[in-house]
């Protein structure tokens, strides 16, 4: 897709609180710079920089060699400086300028090369002449570089001087976990990746949803428990699956894949493998609610995130996508166009409200019944005043309460019976909650 034909206009989502947007995107702007790849000081820095936020995140480290299930953990490699220049002495390309410059995990070089060697290590995108791409090469050693196709085709004389001064090494992976407890052991598990070099929707969307998830719940009463895991894609999610899969498997009910969340050109929702799971479920009633132009993309023929490894067969945990712009469609995507101007302020707090709305649908999920024959007696059990006939003794929570003991027959959740009421899910979660420490209804 050219980037003429894309539709810039802007979703609103229902809930969208543009201060909550501001902090976001502040947050998007300070990790923007930081030289990440699949390993490295760049995923340490970042960590560290989440941690700022979510004092509890705990941060681990894998060697290298180390094997997860089919895979083994690479070498480490950093990179100090890496830049071409022509026989002048000028910089023609250098990675100082964009981090996308260098082809992620390129070995060290230093000497001079003809113009045609050099163009066997270049990589750039005729159709978007004016993007550096992002190329990678983690398990095969080469160098190369990125750069626009315009500034390709203005490379002129035959030998260049090509330096790299890079480390790859026997080192670490490293990752980081947060888990919030609830009143349940049943978990909900939010994976996001913190790999990519200067990319924002792609890249950086998810790790700042995540934190501002994870800072949200941590001061909440929650009925589940809330399980955050920032990793390198891939990799990461199966190192991270190779040391708790068993763990997983017991306790997770639902889970989502945060990336792409940070434009507000549209709203994507990716199944898990099977489709039909609690996470689907509650995602799509969400959707529908508050996106209901979303686009509905199908697992065996777009996946493509770390919803390949939780959804694989023998670990088939309950884990989906609800995304903005989904990657590989949007035209940006693995650019060096895929900046802080494609992410918004309005597209991440947008993605907020669509991720509370899922977190909350999920608080309320399971069906209410009542524990007694007949109305319950409110007035003695202090929730409703003692003289009858008064008008104020049906209004507001009350009535809501008395509503909900109406309806709750062991066959509604929350959802449905904030629909039949005309009312949203939290309002009827919390009087439902009241309702059953009192003893008058339970959750099945």
């Amino acid at each position: 897709m050219a980037l003429a034909q894309l539709d810039t206009s802007q979703l609103e989502i229902p809930g969208t609180d543009p201060a909550l947007g501001a902090e976001m995107h502040a947050l998007a702007r300070r990790l923007y710079p930081i030289r990440r790849s699949l390993t490295g000081p760049g995923v340490r820095e970042t960590l560290t920089v989440l941690r700022e936020l979510l004092p509890g995140l705990q941060m681990h480290e894998v060697a290298s060699g180390t094997r997860a299930f089919d895979w083994t953990v690479p070498e480490e490699w950093s990179w100090r400086e890496a830049w071409v220049e022509d026989q002048t002495g000028k910089r023609v390309i250098d990675a100082a300028v964009h981090n996308l410059h260098l082809v992620g995990y390129s070995e060290p070089v230093d000497r001079w090369v003809s113009r045609d060697e050099l163009e066997a290590h270049l990589h750039s995108i005729p159709e978007l002449p004016d993007a550096i791409p992002y190329v990678t090469s983690y398990y095969r050693r080469t160098w190369g570089f990125c750069l626009s196709h315009a500034q390709r085709q203005a490379l002129t004389g035959a030998r260049f001087r090509v330096r790299i001064d890079s480390t790859l090494a026997p080192g670490h992976l490293t990752y980081a976990d947060l888990v919030i407890p609830g009143e349940s052991d049943r978990e909900v598990l939010f994976s996001t990746y913190v790999c990519h070099p200067q990319m924002a929707n792609n890249e950086l969307s998810g790790p700042v949803l995540a934190t501002f998830l994870a800072h949200w719940l941590a001061g909440r009463r929650n009925r589940l428990t809330y399980r955050f895991v920032f990793a390198p894609e891939t990799i990461g999610a199966l190192v991270y699956l190779s040391r708790h899969l068993e763990h997983l498997q017991r306790h997770v009910v639902a889970g989502y894949v945060l990336t792409c969340v940070g434009d507000a050109r549209a709203v994507s929702f990716l199944p898990s493998r099977s489709g039909g799971t609690l996470a689907d479920h509650v995602a799509e009633r969400v959707l529908a609610r508050l996106a209901p132009g979303y686009v509905r993309y199908d697992f065996a023929r777009h996946r493509g995130s770390d919803e390949r490894q939780w959804c694989a067969p023998n670990v088939d945990l309950p884990v989906c996508s609800v995304m903005r712009s989904k990657y590989g469609v949007y035209p940006e995507y693995h650019t060096s166009l895929d900046d802080l101007e494609v992410v918004t302020p309005n597209g991440l707090a947008g993605s907020f409200a669509l991720y509370r709305g899922v977190i909350e649908a999920l608080e309320g999920a399971g069906r209410w019944r009542p524990t007694l024959v007949g109305e319950p007696h409110l007035a003695g059990r202090n929730l409703l005043v003692a003289l009858g006939g008064q008008r104020q003794s049906f209004q507001g929570e009350v009535k809501l309460m008395m509503d909900i003991l109406a309806l709750a027959d062991g066959t509604l959740d929350s959802q449905d019976l904030a629909e039949a009421l005309e009312t949203d899910a939290p309002r009827i979660d919390a009087a439902c909650r009241r309702l059953q420490d009192n003893g008058l209804l339970e959750r099945t």
